[in-house]
């Protein structure tokens, strides 16, 4: 079966059960293992159960969970009953939540009870109103259920046949452009969108992307990105479905049992932020564990330090070490390093575009650039979502009346081919492998007490590449310290969103229009930037 722009994801679940039938496909922390035959049944389970619940094809379904096999089973289920899938950050607290629940119109939830001291159950609970009288919620109408992926019986791998039946016949509906996902994303214009993706080009992208780092049926991966993000999403367990490999989701990440897992099974397969690879080096028990079973290796993107991906070959010991570039809106992938590309394209690019794929360079008016001069970069094909979720207006100014996505990013070709992203002209902050979105955060903010009006900036930092910094004008009196704006934001946004740097300025450096001038706010915020401990 060649997986690609034409298949579905109930139709590869399938296909896998048939040809890797009692092969593990998922083993937990605690031991507990998934063929890939028992999973596509505990798929077909978790299926029936929301079709008995009244989830209709269509309706929006949310996880909002720590990785886990019950994480993919519960997404895999909804998406191959023709239902939508859509992933919540972990990290997200109840207004956020709350936000992605609203704008999906989400019908169902699955979700665990306490993980890292939070009940999420009850923090979903809490922030839409408290308990409702015949739903789970007060304030959500169209909320029907919150399902616990975490309890003993979710989704077992024993079916009937009339659980078979009832799950087949809505999965035979699901067709390659049928949406499968919402994926919320932000930019410069305010709160998150969702970015919409069909069933086969969200397929497509994860079997390139497999086949750039050239993993094998006989690869076995520990998946440490969150699920509920591409990374750990189509390039982790969408991407081990497809070719085989046996992966161990991790709900949360320790560098020292990270090296241990990967001496004691063999790991042969690890992607991640740079902040991954760094911490593995930087563990104490580094030079006591053998890592020689890593072959091939993923990270970073656009801005991953040098030093990293050098020391992915000479330190980590991959055989294959490699980057690439995409958005939320290109399914993830726009261009790619392959394996067998030389270092110095490795380091200095994010790869050529990915087969199928245009790509075009336009200045400020919208007009082609000359060839190898930077510009806006634009892309069309196969790769660009179906739209923002009912929000038909950012999308027409997101992807033109031709079809070209605009991904604000500034890049340029080189003579081989190859991207180099050079800048970004939305404020998109990546924190530790996160997108922190400025505008998203400066909204927030601007409700606390003491600001009169704020600008969020990036600035380097040596573990997560770069973090947060508020720039604040103070309201008249109002006094504010970096540790109280931390105290007011962890209880309001996920943690790599809050500003590490405060900066309070009488004014901001302004253009004759009066838009802020971010880039001399990062360079003044540069020039004092003094982290306090």
């Amino acid at each position: 079966m060649e997986v690609g722009l034409g298949h579905t994801l109930p139709e590869v679940l399938a296909h896998a059960a048939r040809r890797f039938g009692d092969k593990p496909y998922a083993i937990e922390a605690d031991g507990t293992v998934t063929s890939f035959a028992d999973f596509e049944k505990r798929v077909i389970r978790a299926g029936y159960d929301l079709l008995a619940a009244g989830i209709e094809p269509g309706d929006r379904v949310g996880v909002l969970a720590p990785n886990s096999t019950g994480w993919a089973v519960a997404a895999s289920a909804t998406m191959a009953i023709g239902a939508i899938m859509v992933p919540i950050n972990t990290r997200f607290k109840g207004p956020e939540i709350r936000y992605a629940l609203e704008k999906s119109g989400a019908a169902a939830l699955f979700t665990v009870g306490a993980f890292l001291g939070t009940d999420y159950r009850a923090m979903v609970v809490k922030a839409c109103g408290g308990p409702g009288q015949e739903r789970p919620t007060a304030d959500l109408a169209h909320l029907k259920a919150i399902i616990r992926i975490d309890d003993p019986g979710f989704a077992p791998a024993q079916i009937t046949v009339a659980e078979r039946t009832l799950y087949s016949e809505a999965a035979a509906q699901v067709t390659p452009q049928t949406t499968a996902d919402i994926l919320f994303t932000s930019g410069t214009t305010g709160m998150p969108k969702g970015a919409m993706h069909g069933h086969g080009q969200g397929l497509w992208m994860s079997l390139y992307w497999a086949w750039c780092n050239d993993l094998r049926e006989d690869d076995c991966t520990a998946i440490v990105n969150p699920f509920f993000h591409s990374f750990g999403y189509r390039s982790g367990w969408v991407a081990a479905l497809l070719v085989g490999m046996t992966m161990y989701p991790l709900a949360t990440f320790d560098p020292g049992a990270m090296l241990e897992l990967i001496e004691r099974e063999r790991i042969s397969q690890l992607s991640g932020a740079p902040a991954v690879f760094f911490s593995l080096m930087q563990h104490p028990d580094f030079a006591k564990r053998d890592i020689s079973s890593l072959r091939t290796g993923h990270t970073g993107g656009a801005k991953t330090p040098p030093d990293i991906i050098r020391a992915g070959y000479d330190t980590l010991g991959f055989d294959i070490f490699l980057t690439s570039y995409g958005q939320t809106e290109s399914t993830a992938m726009i261009s790619s390093n392959k394996a067998g590309d030389p270092l110095d394209a490795i380091i200095e690019t994010v790869g050529r575009p990915i087969p199928g794929v245009e790509v075009r360079f336009v200045d400020a008016d919208g007009q082609d650039v000359p060839e190898g001069d930077r510009g806006e970069l634009l892309v069309r094909g196969p790769n660009v979502m179906q739209g923002y979720w009912r929000d038909p207006e950012q999308t027409r100014k997101t992807i033109d009346a031709d079809g070209w996505l605009h991904t604000g990013d500034v890049s340029a070709i080189d003579a081989n081919g190859r991207l180099r992203i050079l800048d970004r002209l939305k404020d998109v902050i990546i924190v530790g492998g996160f997108n922190a979105y400025s505008v998203e955060i400066e909204i927030m903010l601007a409700k606390h007490p003491a600001i009169s009006e704020v600008a969020i900036v990036g600035l380097p930092d040596e573990r997560l590449g770069e973090v947060t910094a508020a720039c604040v004008i103070l309201k008249p009196a109002a006094q504010l310290t970096l540790d109280d704006l931390s105290t007011w934001a962890r209880e309001r946004m996920a943690n790599y969103k809050v500003p590490r740097f405060l900066f309070v300025f009488d004014d901001f450096p302004r253009t004759p229009l009066g838009k802020v001038q971010k880039f001399e706010l990062r360079k003044q915020a540069l020039e004092n930037m003094v982290r306090v401990p």
